[in-house]
């Protein structure tokens, strides 16, 4: 469309005198608020509810030049759904529903989909504090980076070097997450507590899991994996909140942090994978019909819902597992170059949140509360103060949010808002938002990443060039947008900003 960024879309009145979006869009948008648009439940016959879009003019011109949007309206179609779909200011096109997606549907009449929650099940984020400071850590990042890099594996097909489990254990791990990892000695009995779901969700069930996600699973429990996936040094950049910055350990600018972004690798692939497969051939028994295959989906309380929850669960647990891990192995790194105890560093864990998940939750829909399951697809939970699901320590504070930004940019920690129940089922965005295809990343900046990263003050360590250029900082939206709608909104509120200093990258 054309639209820069100091320009208004091209609007005018619709027959409801809602303003609605023109210039030849193939769907209808009207404006309800400044960063609130929807697409009304009689965009297209066979739709339940709405699409809500959160999102200033210029991330709502990128969600128009692809199918994010398209693949929204489809989502509302899905039997059972609730209220809305939500759009985030982060969404983009992904496998049947958009990434940055939220669906809740009825628990008794309802679907489960496994394209509703994504191929990376448990794909999220952990954060880690220090009592180091830029000046401590910048003159040694390339040793650092290099110890990190040497101690976690990274890259597509990575498998742990000391972690060795078989079937039997694995099973073990996938029901128990992270409190497996900490009672192995891969962690401090706090930092369980500091995860969504306590790091583990009950209903697990490994006998739901086939044996070929089990055999992909067993190698690579404590593994960066590749994509979008990376483990990087930060510095505190800037503070807004300063009491729920302090309550997160969060205490200067200039203090030094460790994100690790990563999820449930071939495991939770394999899974979904597989249960695409199970819901496609299921749904004619159940004369469900979908506008997309891609949403293949099953009753909630059918067998192969019930099947598919059971073996997700599973996913979630081994992504909250497998972050502990890495966690282990980050502090290990940490005492080897500065020669004092993680406990001596004070690498204490703010936060771990889940990002790609389906689960049953309460809310509001038109005005009474009732059960729902929230299938987040690259999207963050966002729970105010005084959920009962937040760590006691935090509870009446509100739920921390880690919002990621692309290699070599800016991430977020926010803080949970009630204004998110009502908006957005106690969701926020999960990241920046991908611009570009990977292909379009590599064609355009595929022999300039490193320099790209130098010039930008961060040292780099990956073993594919290749995959580093797909996750390019220009391949992505610019995060500060997109937590500037967030925050607007209310749905989850500024807490810190956080550079890198350095990056291992999958």
């Amino acid at each position: 469309m054309g639209v820069g960024a100091n320009t208004s879309l091209n609007m005018r009145p619709g027959p409801d005198g809602a303003m609605s979006i023109t210039a030849g869009f193939r769907l209808p948008i009207q404006r309800v608020d400044r960063y609130v648009w929807r697409v009304p439940e009689n965009a297209r016959p066979g739709m339940r509810v709405p699409v809500t879009i959160y999102a200033d003019e210029k991330l709502l011109e990128k969600m128009m030049t692809d199918r994010t949007i398209d693949q929204a309206v489809n989502v509302a179609h899905l039997q059972g759904a609730q209220k809305h779909v939500v759009l985030l200011p982060d969404a983009h096109e992904g496998y049947g529903m958009p990434v940055g997606g939220v669906l809740a549907t009825d628990v008794e009449s309802g679907i489960i989909s496994a394209g509703a929650v994504g191929y990376d099940i448990n794909c999220g984020v952990r954060l880690i504090r220090t009592d180091l400071s830029e000046k401590d850590v910048r003159p040694r990042i390339k040793e650092l980076v290099h110890t990190l890099f040497c101690n976690i594996p990274t890259g597509v097909g990575a498998r742990h070097h000391t972690v060795r489990l078989s079937i039997s254990e694995l099973d073990e791990v996938v029901v128990r997450g992270a409190r497996w990892a900490v009672e192995k000695g891969y962690g401090w009995e706090e930092d369980w507590r500091h995860a969504e779901e306590e790091g583990a969700m009950k209903g697990a069930d490994p006998s739901k899991v086939s044996t070929t996600a089990k055999q992909r699973g067993a190698p690579e429990l404590g593994t960066l994996g590749s994509g979008n996936h990376f483990l990087e040094v930060q510095r505190v950049d800037a503070i807004f909140d300063e009491k729920a910055a302090k309550r997160m350990g969060i205490e200067e600018v200039g203090q030094v942090t460790v994100l690790i972004h990563c999820g449930s690798r071939g495991f939770g692939h394999q899974i979904c994978s597989d249960y695409l497969r199970v819901s496609e051939q299921a749904m004619r028994r159940y004369n469900i019909s979908i506008p997309d295959r891609e949403l293949a989906c099953v009753p909630i309380n059918s067998p192969e819902g019930r099947d598919y929850r059971a073996a997700m669960y599973c996913a979630l647990n081994y992504a909250w597992a497998n972050r502990q891990v890495i966690t282990h192995w980050t502090r290990k790194s940490f005492e080897e170059v500065f020669h004092r105890s993680a406990e001596e560093l004070g690498m204490h864990l703010v936060y771990d949140v889940a990002h790609n998940i389906a689960k049953v939750e309460r809310h509001r829909v038109n005005g009474e509360s009732r059960d729902v399951l929230v299938h987040r697809k690259g999207a963050t939970r966002s729970f105010p103060s005084g959920a009962p699901q937040i760590p006691s320590d935090y509870r009446d504070l509100g739920q921390p949010v880690l919002i990621p930004g692309s290699m070599g940019t800016a991430s977020w920690v926010l803080l949970g808002n009630e204004v998110s129940m009502e908006r957005s089922f106690g969701t926020t965005a999960h990241g920046a938002g991908r611009m570009m295809s990977r292909a379009a990343a590599v064609r355009q900046y595929g022999d300039r990443v490193k320099q790209i990263m130098m010039e930008r003050g961060v040292y780099i360590e990956t073993p594919s060039w290749r995959g580093a250029a797909e996750e390019v900082p220009q391949a992505y939206k610019d995060v500060d947008a997109v937590v500037e709608v967030s925050h607007e909104l209310g749905i989850a509120t500024k807490v810190a900003r956080l550079v890198p200093l350095g990056v291992i990258k999958g």
